[in-house]
């Protein structure tokens, strides 16, 4: 297959992916939850690094400190409930990821205007803060700051991290990033990863049918340019021959597509059909559509961003050595279950500690924003793992 197709069959896709922009508008000043800590101010970023700090409400103290760390497009302070919970036991972190929450300057903003007195406030630009971000590493930062910061108010006690989708991708590669600091790794008694983003989407139904093959393509592409896997060069000459070009062109693409004047007509919109497949709860998905907080548009550089760090991850996740639950579900469309189950046979053996839970019949991608006989299920099994793992340590 040409470039040119590849090109022309993408594009093909994007169009039916975006559609028309609409207008966001959100009208109730962003939940806050905790004592508010600012890790990066302003000088250095275009909002600060805000971070949330919860600690149990009656003693004795908590044996340990758990961060939690949100997902692409969502924020931190929709966490408030989870946060309570997990509280009960624990002194409890998050913030929000560069671009996201309060950590974009369009919703930042917009949460000003609402506490001096607006009505509402358009956050229709919150996707524009996603420009930066050609990578994960402004991500990557963040999560670090947040993890030592953390660190250090926690003094000698464990920190444990709870994570999802594109959070658990962040905080995973930062981990394995990171695995040379003893001292970091001695602190560090696991991580939840919940939904992780360890694959693409694997897109339902008849829109399926058009958009995977072009993912795919996307996808096989940049995991053979110019990657060998330690076999001789010329065993890959065939894979190059089309993973090249086809990346380079694919890379370009998505990078004129995000240039300003172009990206506003081409940056596409959530799809219709993806709240459908965040929870088993119809309570839950209503929320979702009607939160305003939620940014509805993705960058096409980020999405290739996210693409690329996805098969970084993979080509090293073998040596991924810190202790995990891995929660997902059998049918996720959003981060297909393969990602995880690449990711379990390369690692399970790595840690004793290492297990998973497979919802092997179920579809829905935001764990703890499912429906409450779920929740609690499983609640219950990343409590008993963070015991068992208090417990060994």
């Amino acid at each position: 297959m040409s470039a040119k197709t590849v090109a022309g069959w993408l594009m093909g896709y994007m169009v039916m992916l975006g559609g028309c922009a609409h207008e966001q508008k959100v009208s109730a000043i962003y939940p806050r939850w905790g004592e508010e800590f600012i890790l990066e101010s302003a000088e250095n970023r275009a909002t600060p690094l805000k971070l949330r700090l919860l600690d149990p409400d009656a003693p004795p103290e908590p044996r340990a400190c758990l961060l939690l760390v949100h997902g692409m497009n969502e924020y931190i302070g929709r966490y408030r409930e989870i946060a309570e919970t997990f509280s009960v036991s624990y002194r409890v972190a998050g913030f929000d990821l560069f671009a996201h929450g309060l950590s974009n300057p369009v919703i930042a903003a917009a949460d000003i205007a609402l506490a001096q007195g607006a009505s509402e406030a358009d956050v229709s630009q919150a996707f524009l803060a996603q420009a930066d971000l050609r990578d994960l590493t402004l991500l990557r930062h963040d999560f670090g700051l947040a993890l030592r910061f953390l660190l250090d108010r926690c003094e000698t006690r464990p920190v444990l991290i709870v994570s999802h989708s594109l959070g658990s991708l962040i905080a995973a590669s930062y981990l394995l990033e990171n695995q040379a600091d003893e001292a970091l790794n001695k602190r560090i008694g696991g991580i939840v990863l919940l939904g992780p983003a360890f694959s693409v989407p694997d897109i339902p139904g008849w829109r399926g049918w058009l958009q995977n093959p072009a993912i795919k393509l996307s996808f096989a592409a940049e995991s053979n340019f110019l990657y060998s896997d330690d076999e001789p060069w010329w065993t890959s000459v065939p894979a190059q021959a089309l993973a090249v070009p086809s990346t380079l062109l694919l890379r370009g693409l998505f990078e004129v597509l995000s240039w300003p004047g172009i990206r506003n007509l081409v940056t596409p919109d959530t799809p219709d059909w993806v709240p459908d497949y965040l929870s088993d709860w119809q309570e839950e998905r209503d929320r979702h559509r009607a939160d305003g907080y939620i940014i509805r548009r993705t960058l096409l550089r980020f999405a290739k961003a996210v693409e690329q760090e996805i098969i970084r991850f993979r080509r090293r996740m073998r040596d991924f050595r810190v202790p995990y639950l891995l929660v997902y579900s059998g049918h996720d469309p959003i981060t297909a279950a393969w990602g995880n189950e690449d990711f379990l046979r390369a690692t399970r053996a790595n840690h004793p500690a290492n297990e998973s839970l497979c919802l092997s019949d179920q579809n829905f991608h935001e764990h703890l924003f499912s429906s409450p006989r779920f929740r609690k299920k499983i609640l219950r099994r990343i409590d008993d793992w963070l015991e068992r793992r208090l417990a060994a340590l």
